[in-house]
């Protein structure tokens, strides 16, 4: 219900946003340009990271200036763009959105539903295996069938030391698969 009043990538968790959390994993990842896609009614996630001259002003007459420091920190995280998703038609619109933003250079599609902590933050995980065996990879998590609905989901070959082979979505075994190697966070 409080996403109906506030999006839901700027619910607190700890004290932060969520949206936080996703584009520092991002730049703990060694990624400096990140790409938010927005729609209607989020222009809050943009004031987040931005400057706030009327809020410095009041927290420099209070004295506050750790709070000014930390207010510019978040917003010099990394070099943020947004785009505004028109229709909302699903991840894979919302991806096709950030083409002239990636060309074709390597990305990382990062979302919020799941948190986890790491001492070697996921996202970087991924990206030194992408790099290790020159192809994509996807962090992929075992559910149990009455929670597939709740994700996205896929078929995956065990090929050993933590990688998988990702199956076409109705191959059968042995049949041709996408050739590519993906971890499990």
């Amino acid at each position: 219900p409080a996403a109906k009043a506030v999006p839901k990538e700027m619910i607190c968790i700890a004290g932060r946003p969520a949206i936080h959390y996703i584009v520092k994993e991002a730049v703990d990842a060694g990624i400096e340009d990140i790409l938010i896609i927005t729609s209607r009614g989020k222009t809050a996630i943009e004031d987040y990271f931005d400057y706030s001259p009327e809020l410095e002003m009041r927290l420099e007459r209070s004295g506050k200036l750790e709070l000014i420091e930390e207010l510019h920190a978040i917003a010099d995280m990394a070099n943020i763009t947004f785009i505004r998703q028109k229709e909302l038609k699903g991840l894979g619109h919302a991806v096709m959105h950030a083409r002239s933003f990636t060309g074709d250079e390597p990305f990382a599609v990062l979302l919020g539903d799941d948190i986890m902590r790491s001492e070697t933050p996921v996202t970087k995980q991924l990206v030194e295996q992408a790099e290790k065996y020159s192809c994509s990879c996807v962090g992929v998590k075992k559910v149990e069938t009455s929670e597939i609905s709740k994700y996205c989901s896929l078929g995956v070959k065990a090929l050993g030391d933590g990688l998988f082979d990702v199956q076409e979505k109705y191959a059968q075994p042995g049949e041709r698969s996408f050739g590519q190697k993906y971890l499990p966070w």
